[in-house]
């Protein structure tokens, strides 16, 4: 092709290259190796055609008779600049040559025009998952994921996917978990090959046990290299095999759109963890399949209950004196038909930790949460009542349901009923479905307790609790107590909470009260440096859904939870999300030397050595402030919440004051 049809690049200036060296330069897309030798100039591609090594990393090496060779940095092969030839003892290379040309000192390379881009076999699987409703992926890009990078970046630029690029892997596990939780919907994870795939492991966990949708998307190498011991190859399939649903490899031969179909209703019909493993080759392969859609691929989601055991539910309920309703996160679907129910019978509403934001704490028969992270109000009700009606309650031994009680418990998965110990009466469907049926035929027992007026008289003694511990003193820092009654009143009442794990969220769960605020959290798994990933997610879902859309975005963990992944914060300045991060800083990893301390064994390695969190939020680019006198909270909070981008308030605080 004649030069006059060339696009000439600029790819920078002469000084920018010494007399003897070679770079690594980018035209559009090309990744050319520019060569700088004997006052000429010289372009090549810039993969060596043994591994791909990359020629612009390499040197110039000029041999006995004065000519000048390029040599691959990996394994030494050797290419005339000029020719693109080897000196011999290989077969030729086929080196794609540039022209090069300079214009006032700056350096051209001319290239053909860009070819339409073929699509893809990752296309396909990528316009599938938008098919699917796939709307936003976390990941890394890396020399193993590169053709399914661009597969997901042309959907960017089309609008259909959010991408957010994280530092750590184990961060978009987390935030693509607490997505799934708050939405239902799946999010995606990409990774590499080897150690960012396996980095993912945690969060997809944490995702399984809680039963959120999440999708892994992981790079591998080369088919023809597996098994050998290849670099970064490991057997991906086994690796993820207890962790996820659906695992399988993307092959040649699959029915890609198939695959990614298979994948997509997987995560979102069973709530877990979906898995592809993308080999290096075979992403770029050529393919004019159409992608698939869910048309005609679920049904409905309502599992009614039978009418034998909702007679019998309705009988024991109209019996008791002092029915108590325990919501569990498995209700979080159902909230205003369990509440609906509960002021027909005049019923405290109980709920479990991972439970506690489903009903506001404002509401009459909210009693707050039950367990380790509870109120006396809450286990109060439990210890007096005679039937339990368990909602969405996966009986965790943290929150601590009574088994000695009468108890009806409802859930939309048979395995969950009686899971850890037989029921007075388990109910088989889908919890929302059973409130309203049985509602029609509710008596309440005439003899039925005032339990609503016990219930405000409980909750004034906690709250006159709660105010008389804001006068313990140490002077070690500001007492837990106090910082969750500020945030309680600040805190906007559509708020995403996403609390860490610690002595941090047992406070909070006993302090905070709810006023609307959805919770996320790490509830089976309990996992340590969930907080501020998950609320990377959840942000991402104020971004991708309009019933989330304009809330507002909190986390909250101690110094131990946030130092797990707190190059991340980078990332919240990046995308700009609006987060508010409250760190309780005792510089110790205040639960497990309590721990320690209740099983007789001596406080060993729990003490933290930390920075100024609020000054490395500032020099991230964010908001940071550093409290350490009571008085000063609720300005800091305050700004804090209003400030439109990632903010963080380090409290220092006293870990003996929880």
């Amino acid at each position: 092709m004649s030069k006059e049809n060339l696009e000439w690049i600029s790819v920078g200036h002469v000084g920018d290259l010494p007399e003897g060296r070679v770079k690594t330069v980018t035209a559009r897309t090309v990744s050319i190796c520019l060569s700088h030798f004997d006052g000429q100039w010289a372009a090549m591609d810039n993969h060596c055609p043994h591994q791909g090594g990359p020629l612009g990393e390499g040197s110039i090496e000029k041999g006995n008779d004065g000519e000048c060779w390029i040599r691959c940095p990996w394994h030494g092969w050797d290419f005339d600049p000029l020719t693109g030839a080897p000196p011999g003892g290989h077969e030729d290379s086929g080196q794609t040559l540039y022209p090069v040309e300079i214009r006032d000192q700056e350096i051209f390379v001319g290239l053909e025009p860009e070819p339409e881009r073929a699509r893809t076999v990752t296309d396909v699987m990528a316009e599938t998952m938008v098919n699917w409703g796939v709307k936003r992926v976390f990941g890394m890009v890396g020399h193993s994921n590169l053709g399914l990078a661009d597969a997901i970046r042309l959907r960017t630029l089309d609008g259909e996917i959010g991408y957010i690029g994280v530092r750590h892997e184990g961060a978009a596990a987390f935030a693509a978990s607490a997505y799934g939780k708050l939405t239902g919907k799946p999010a995606a994870c990409l990774t590499i090959a080897g150690p960012g795939a396996t980095n993912l492991l945690t969060g997809l966990w944490d995702a399984k046990v809680d039963r959120a949708p999440v999708l892994a998307l992981t790079g591998q190498v080369q088919t023809q290299v597996f098994g050998p011991g290849a670099f970064q190859d490991i057997d991906l399939k086994s690796a993820f095999q207890a962790v996820t649903r659906f695992s399988q490899p993307v092959l040649s031969t699959s029915n890609h759109a198939e695959l990614m179909s298979l994948a997509c209703k997987m995560a979102l019909v069973e709530r877990d963890v979906s898995h592809l493993i993308f080999p290096d080759d075979i992403q770029t392969l050529p393919s004019d399949a159409k992608a698939a859609k869910p048309d005609g691929r679920t049904g409905g989601a309502i599992v009614a209950p039978s009418k034998e055991d909702l007679d019998k539910a309705v009988e024991m309920i109209n019996a008791a004196k002092r029915p108590v309703i325990v919501m569990g996160h498995g209700a979080v679907d159902a909230g205003p038909a369990i509440i609906g129910l509960a002021e027909k019978l005049g019923a405290p509403v109980l709920t479990t930790f991972k439970g506690k934001g489903l009903i506001s704490d404002a509401h009459p028969n909210a009693a707050g949460v039950l367990g380790r992270s509870g109120t006396p109000i809450a286990s109060w009700f439990m210890n007096e009542c005679d039937l339990l009606i368990a909602l969405g309650s996966s009986f965790s031994n943290h929150t601590g349901i009574e088994r000695s009680k009468p108890i009806i418990q409802v859930d939309f998965e048979r395995m969950q009923l009686g899971k850890f110990h037989p029921v007075a009466h388990p109910v088989w469907g889908e919890i929302g479905a059973f409130c309203e049926a049985v509602m029609p035929n509710i008596s309440p027992s005439k003899n039925a307790a005032d339990q609503l007026g016990e219930l405000a008289e409980r909750w004034r003694i906690w709250r006159d609790e709660k105010e008389s511990r804001l006068a313990e003193e140490r002077g070690k820092g500001i007492h837990s107590a106090a910082i969750f009654k500020i945030l309680s009143e600040l805190c906007p009442e559509d708020a995403v909470i996403a609390v860490d794990v610690g002595n941090n969220t047992y406070s909070f769960g006993r302090y905070f009260e709810t006023r609307g605020q959805r919770v996320l959290m790490s509830g089976y798994l309990g996992s340590i440096g969930f907080g501020f990933p998950a609320a990377m997610g959840a942000w991402a879902a104020t971004q991708d859904f309009e019933d989330f859309a304009g809330r507002k975005v909190v986390s909250i963990s101690g110094d131990g939870g946030f130092g797990q992944y707190p190059m991340d914060f980078t990332t919240a300045v990046k995308y700009g999300m609006d987060i508010t991060h409250i760190l309780l800083h005792n510089a110790e990893l205040g639960k497990i030397s309590k721990e320690q301390r209740a099983g007789e064994w001596p406080v060993w390695e729990t003490d933290l050595h930390n920075p100024s969190f609020a000054a490395y939020a500032r020099l991230c680019g964010g908001h940071g402030v550093r409290v350490s006198k009571v008085e000063d909270l609720q300005k800091a909070i305050a700004e804090a919440l209003a400030h439109d981008g990632p903010a963080l308030v380090e409290i220092m605080t006293d870990a003996e004051l929880v």
